[in-house]
Protein backbone atom coordinates (compact mmCIF):
# COMPACT_ATOMS: atom_id res chain seq x y z
CA UNK A 1 0.00 0.00 0.00
CA UNK A 2 2.76 2.23 0.66
CA UNK A 3 4.41 1.61 -2.77
CA UNK A 4 1.11 2.68 -4.32
CA UNK A 5 0.92 5.92 -2.02
CA UNK A 6 4.45 7.21 -2.88
CA UNK A 7 3.30 5.98 -6.86
CA UNK A 8 0.28 8.12 -6.54
CA UNK A 9 2.21 11.47 -4.69
CA UNK A 10 4.90 10.88 -7.90
CA UNK A 11 2.52 10.83 -10.29
CA UNK A 12 0.26 13.84 -9.08
CA UNK A 13 2.70 15.91 -7.84
CA UNK A 14 4.67 15.31 -11.72
CA UNK A 15 1.02 16.71 -13.14
CA UNK A 16 0.85 19.29 -10.95
CA UNK A 17 4.51 20.18 -11.99
CA UNK A 18 3.92 20.09 -15.37
CA UNK A 19 -0.02 21.00 -16.37
CA UNK A 20 0.43 23.91 -17.47
CA UNK A 21 -3.29 25.97 -18.72
CA UNK A 22 -5.27 24.64 -15.58
CA UNK A 23 -7.40 21.62 -14.86
CA UNK A 24 -8.52 21.16 -18.86
CA UNK A 25 -5.10 20.84 -20.14
CA UNK A 26 -4.46 18.19 -17.28
CA UNK A 27 -6.73 15.94 -18.19
CA UNK A 28 -4.29 14.07 -20.66
CA UNK A 29 -1.59 14.04 -18.28
CA UNK A 30 -4.07 12.56 -15.93
CA UNK A 31 -5.27 9.86 -18.09
CA UNK A 32 -1.63 8.85 -19.72
CA UNK A 33 -0.49 8.16 -16.25
CA UNK A 34 -3.56 6.16 -14.89
CA UNK A 35 -5.19 4.69 -17.32
CA UNK A 36 -2.43 4.04 -19.91
CA UNK A 37 0.77 3.82 -17.99
CA UNK A 38 -0.15 2.28 -14.54
CA UNK A 39 -4.12 0.85 -15.38
CA UNK A 40 -5.45 2.17 -11.98
CA UNK A 41 -8.58 3.26 -14.24
CA UNK A 42 -10.28 1.71 -16.94
CA UNK A 43 -10.79 4.52 -19.73
CA UNK A 44 -15.04 4.21 -18.88
CA UNK A 45 -13.98 4.81 -14.82
CA UNK A 46 -11.70 7.78 -16.15
CA UNK A 47 -14.63 9.14 -18.22
CA UNK A 48 -16.95 8.94 -15.27
CA UNK A 49 -14.33 10.60 -12.91
CA UNK A 50 -13.97 13.46 -15.53
CA UNK A 51 -18.24 14.03 -15.37
CA UNK A 52 -18.22 14.11 -11.86
CA UNK A 53 -15.28 16.55 -11.54
CA UNK A 54 -16.73 19.08 -13.77
CA UNK A 55 -19.93 18.96 -12.05
CA UNK A 56 -18.59 19.29 -8.55
CA UNK A 57 -17.22 22.46 -7.20
CA UNK A 58 -13.90 23.35 -7.75
CA UNK A 59 -10.87 22.78 -9.97
CA UNK A 60 -11.22 20.25 -12.14
CA UNK A 61 -8.06 18.83 -11.94
CA UNK A 62 -7.61 18.83 -8.16
CA UNK A 63 -11.43 17.12 -8.23
CA UNK A 64 -9.62 14.33 -10.81
CA UNK A 65 -6.80 13.59 -8.41
CA UNK A 66 -8.84 13.39 -5.44
CA UNK A 67 -11.32 11.12 -6.95
CA UNK A 68 -8.42 9.05 -8.66
CA UNK A 69 -6.40 8.61 -5.76
CA UNK A 70 -9.27 7.41 -3.85
CA UNK A 71 -10.42 4.61 -6.72
CA UNK A 72 -7.59 3.76 -7.31
CA UNK A 73 -6.76 2.85 -4.13
CA UNK A 74 -9.88 1.24 -3.64
CA UNK A 75 -9.67 -0.74 -7.03
CA UNK A 76 -6.26 -2.33 -5.56
CA UNK A 77 -8.42 -3.96 -2.77
CA UNK A 78 -7.63 -1.76 -0.17
CA UNK A 79 -10.30 -0.02 2.15
CA UNK A 80 -12.43 2.96 2.21
CA UNK A 81 -10.08 3.89 4.70
CA UNK A 82 -7.24 4.03 2.44
CA UNK A 83 -8.77 5.22 -0.13
CA UNK A 84 -9.57 8.72 1.28
CA UNK A 85 -5.97 8.81 2.69
CA UNK A 86 -4.64 8.05 -1.28
CA UNK A 87 -7.26 10.58 -2.45
CA UNK A 88 -5.37 13.42 0.39
CA UNK A 89 -1.97 11.86 -0.98
CA UNK A 90 -3.11 12.84 -4.55
CA UNK A 91 -4.88 15.96 -4.02
CA UNK A 92 -2.05 17.64 -2.07
CA UNK A 93 0.34 16.36 -4.19
CA UNK A 94 -1.28 17.81 -7.45
CA UNK A 95 -1.77 21.12 -5.40
CA UNK A 96 2.03 21.58 -3.96
CA UNK A 97 4.15 22.10 -7.02
CA UNK A 98 1.87 24.88 -8.09
CA UNK A 99 2.13 26.30 -4.19
CA UNK A 100 5.64 26.50 -4.04
CA UNK A 101 6.39 27.52 -7.39
CA UNK A 102 3.61 30.87 -6.62
CA UNK A 103 5.63 31.37 -3.37
CA UNK A 104 8.88 31.65 -4.66
CA UNK A 105 7.48 33.22 -8.55
CA UNK A 106 5.43 36.01 -6.58
CA UNK A 107 8.62 37.22 -5.25
CA UNK A 108 9.74 38.14 -8.51
CA UNK A 109 7.39 38.49 -10.79
CA UNK A 110 6.30 41.53 -10.00
CA UNK A 111 9.54 43.04 -9.94
CA UNK A 112 10.50 41.50 -13.41
CA UNK A 113 6.96 40.85 -15.03
CA UNK A 114 7.87 43.43 -17.86
CA UNK A 115 11.10 41.78 -18.77
CA UNK A 116 11.56 40.63 -22.54
CA UNK A 117 12.70 37.42 -21.26
CA UNK A 118 9.47 37.03 -18.87
CA UNK A 119 7.68 38.13 -21.67
CA UNK A 120 8.82 36.06 -23.73
CA UNK A 121 8.88 32.66 -21.45
CA UNK A 122 4.76 33.84 -21.24
CA UNK A 123 4.43 34.17 -25.13
CA UNK A 124 5.91 30.06 -25.59
CA UNK A 125 3.95 28.75 -23.02
CA UNK A 126 0.13 30.18 -24.41
CA UNK A 127 0.28 28.14 -27.71
CA UNK A 128 1.32 24.97 -25.25
CA UNK A 129 -1.11 25.74 -23.20
CA UNK A 130 -3.80 25.93 -26.27
CA UNK A 131 -2.20 22.58 -27.36
CA UNK A 132 -2.68 21.07 -24.27
CA UNK A 133 -6.78 22.07 -24.04
CA UNK A 134 -7.10 20.56 -27.14
CA UNK A 135 -5.72 17.48 -26.37
CA UNK A 136 -7.96 17.38 -23.37
CA UNK A 137 -11.02 17.78 -25.83
CA UNK A 138 -9.62 14.95 -28.17
CA UNK A 139 -9.28 12.44 -24.78
CA UNK A 140 -12.89 13.44 -24.30
CA UNK A 141 -14.49 12.09 -27.81
CA UNK A 142 -14.42 8.61 -27.62
CA UNK A 143 -16.90 5.73 -27.88
CA UNK A 144 -17.16 5.95 -23.72
CA UNK A 145 -18.85 9.50 -24.19
CA UNK A 146 -20.31 9.88 -28.03
CA UNK A 147 -22.03 6.13 -27.07
CA UNK A 148 -21.60 2.91 -28.91
CA UNK A 149 -24.61 2.62 -31.24
CA UNK A 150 -25.18 5.07 -34.63
CA UNK A 151 -28.36 5.95 -33.08
CA UNK A 152 -26.27 7.03 -29.52
CA UNK A 153 -23.70 8.87 -31.71
CA UNK A 154 -25.82 10.82 -33.94
CA UNK A 155 -27.67 11.93 -30.63
CA UNK A 156 -24.49 12.78 -28.82
CA UNK A 157 -22.54 14.48 -31.49
CA UNK A 158 -25.85 16.60 -31.83
CA UNK A 159 -26.24 17.38 -28.16
CA UNK A 160 -22.57 18.54 -28.38
CA UNK A 161 -23.23 20.83 -31.40
CA UNK A 162 -26.20 21.95 -30.05
CA UNK A 163 -24.13 23.06 -26.55
CA UNK A 164 -21.13 23.91 -27.96
CA UNK A 165 -22.35 26.34 -29.89
CA UNK A 166 -25.22 27.63 -26.91
CA UNK A 167 -21.88 28.21 -24.83
CA UNK A 168 -19.81 29.54 -27.71
CA UNK A 169 -21.94 31.71 -29.52
CA UNK A 170 -25.09 32.65 -27.37
CA UNK A 171 -22.97 32.33 -23.59
CA UNK A 172 -25.46 30.34 -22.18
CA UNK A 173 -24.52 29.55 -18.29
CA UNK A 174 -22.65 26.36 -18.38
CA UNK A 175 -24.91 25.35 -15.10
CA UNK A 176 -27.74 25.40 -17.13
CA UNK A 177 -26.48 23.19 -20.40
CA UNK A 178 -24.79 20.63 -17.99
CA UNK A 179 -28.21 20.49 -16.53
CA UNK A 180 -30.01 20.40 -19.55
CA UNK A 181 -28.06 18.03 -21.30
CA UNK A 182 -28.06 15.35 -18.60
CA UNK A 183 -31.88 15.94 -18.31
CA UNK A 184 -31.97 15.12 -21.79
CA UNK A 185 -29.81 12.35 -21.58
CA UNK A 186 -31.70 10.25 -18.93
CA UNK A 187 -34.92 11.47 -21.20
CA UNK A 188 -33.35 10.09 -24.44
CA UNK A 189 -31.67 6.49 -22.83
Amino acid sequence: MILLYLKLFYTFFKIGLFGFGGGYAMISMIQGEVVTRYGWLSTSDFTDIIALSQMTPGPIGINSATYVGYVSVVNAGYSHAAGVIGSTIATVSVVLPSFILMVLISRFFLKYQKHPAVEAVFTGLRPGVVGLLAAAALVLMNGENFGTDLTQQIVSAALFIITFIASYRYKVNPILLIVSCGVLGYAIY
